[in-house]
């Protein structure tokens, strides 16, 4: 049990995120950090970020190789924890949270779009999609029918009793948004999700990523590709671990 000193910054935690909430930010970090030692050096892989992104905004965030942003993603989506700093997702102060508790908001709030489709491969499209809610023990004919729901949304419902290795690399990485889709998420989070895709797939995939901002997703696009950045309406360039300029693009 806290103590009686502690209990008034606890409240006012908990009263920023009730806050942030109302306004519709689904992400805010204050003075965020995370740094790591190797040997006799620490490396300050993300130093001091702050930054805000509302519901709806589809966002980029662009670096060159060992600027931080790989690092910013990993924290953002709850796959690791700030070393400082306070990390709020969903009015949820996740920079406190256990490892468990973690995993639960990951699986609750974050549909997470990678660049190697991670997907199982003795596995068809309809049960990649489904494995978000059978963690979420949701039942399997509600689970059934919400996956393909999501497989319909991303144009793939005629594919869905295919396995991975039947499907061309587009159609992967579209039954990897389809399962990042299915719980519902407050938050896309997408890293660099054209990079093993060729050109003209990566472009069908990004009008994808275009469609569902318009039907009121929040994205945010972890990329070191200019063009693919240029989708989004807004950048965030990192450099050195540190926030180098935001900016609106469209």
């Amino acid at each position: 049990m806290p103590s009686p000193l502690a209990q008034p910054a606890v409240a006012a935690k908990l009263s920023r995120g009730e806050q942030l909430r109302r306004d519709g930010v689904i992400i805010r970090t204050w003075d965020l950090m995370k740094t790591y030692v190797m040997g006799d050096q620490t490396i300050h892989a993300v130093s001091g970020v702050d930054i805000e992104i509302k519901k709806g905004e589809y966002v980029a965030i662009m670096g060159p190789s060992g600027s931080g942003k790989s690092t910013l993603m990993n924290l953002i989506g709850c796959l690791d924890t700030p070393s400082s700093g306070l990390y709020y997702l969903n009015g949820n102060l996740v920079s406190d949270m256990d490892d468990d508790e973690l995993a639960r908001i990951r699986n609750k709030e974050i549909g997470f779009i990678f660049q190697t489709f991670n997907l199982l491969a003795r596995a068809t499209a309809l049960h990649n999609v489904e494995l978000p809610l059978i963690y979420a023990g949701v039942p399997r004919k509600v689970r059934e029918e919400r996956a393909k729901e999501a497989l319909r949304a991303v144009d793939l419902e005629a594919r869905m009793t295919h396995k991975p290795a039947e499907l061309s690399g587009g159609q992967r990485q579209r039954v990897a948004v389809a399962r990042a889709l299915v719980n519902h998420p407050s938050l896309l989070l997408a890293d660099e999700p054209t990079g093993a895709l060729d050109t003209s797939t990566g472009n069908d995939i990004m009008a994808l990523f275009d469609r569902l901002h318009q039907a009121a997703n929040t994205i945010v696009l972890v990329t070191h590709e200019h063009d693919i950045a240029m989708h989004a309406h807004r950048v965030i360039h990192i450099r050195d671990g540190k926030v180098e300029r935001d900016e609106k693009v469209k």
